[in-house]
């Protein structure tokens, strides 16, 4: 049997029914916590750490998309160095779970940045002009958004990999023919037509690391998982702390994906009128 293409499903009235049983589930169970006391007095806890899940989240994705352009830079480059420096960093840091980095970050790359901070701040120290820095000057959370950094650069890097490889090579050569500079080529012709293919792995790996971001919590940083961990040991309340927290993280990322779909409709939609 041949699978039936997006659009002709479309056509034949593929209404999104799990959308709207999310949406009768999301609204029964806010009625809940607005009428149970014992659920709103959970959720008004548990949503405290929504604040920090956003920031944890928002900084490191931040950060790898930045380190992951840069790989990805390093694994296109001409110099073989380059390239095989970039590949190492990818398959070792890919090869790593995300919480026994995190772990490795937190107790040991910190304190091994602290200490190489402090060498080379050395002279300045003993002239009187600054203070060493110490292993709890870089709070736990500054830890996980590092972790959560590297973590992920190194899959963002392959995203850019692809979406740059992904660019017609003779509209490169025309590039090179009328004299642009590989900065110029890279800015006006290759990235512009390379975002097309990056934005939907890439909007997958933000929905992703939202996800990821409870895995904070065994660091003590006050996110949404660890809100809710430290009311449920305290109460016992299990079951309606976990609820309220599934809730919560399910309300971000189902968020998250909709709005990148749209995002992604309306890309599709203007590179058919520009064509």
């Amino acid at each position: 049997m041949t699978p039936a293409h997006p659009q002709d499903m479309s056509q034949k009235g593929d209404y999104p029914w799990w959308l709207v049983a999310l949406a009768v589930i999301a609204a029964a169970l806010a009625v809940v916590i607005v009428s149970n006391d014992i659920y709103t007095q959970v959720f008004g806890i548990v949503s405290a750490g929504i604040g920090i899940t956003i920031l944890v989240t928002l900084l490191g994705f931040f950060f790898a998309t930045l380190l992951g352009l840069g790989i990805a830079l390093m694994a296109l480059s001409e110099r073989a160095a380059l390239r095989q420096i970039a590949r190492f960093y990818t398959e070792v840091i890919r090869g790593i779970p995300i919480l026994v980095l995190l772990f490795y970050i937190a107790f040991v790359g910190a304190p091994a940045l602290v200490t190489l901070v402090n060498a080379v701040l050395s002279p300045l120290v003993e002239a009187g002009y600054a203070k060493p820095l110490l292993v709890r000057d870089v709070s736990l959370m500054w830890r996980a958004i590092m972790a959560l950094t590297i973590g992920y650069s190194a899959f963002i890097a392959e995203v850019f990999r692809a979406g740059i490889q992904s660019v017609d090579k003779g509209q490169i050569e025309a590039a090179k023919a009328l004299g642009l500079s590989r900065y110029h080529r890279f800015r006006l012709v290759v990235f512009p037509q390379a975002i097309r293919v990056i934005l939907p792995p890439l909007g997958n790996d933000f929905v992703a690391m939202v996800k990821d971001s409870s895995l904070v919590s065994v660091l003590g940083v006050a996110d949404i998982t660890q809100m809710g961990k430290i009311y449920a040991s305290g109460s016992f309340r299990f079951f309606e702390t976990y609820s309220i927290v599934a809730y919560i993280y399910l309300i971000l990322t189902i968020g998250l994906s909709l709005g990148l779909r749209q995002l992604e409709k309306r890309m599709r939609r203007g590179q058919r009128e520009a064509n």
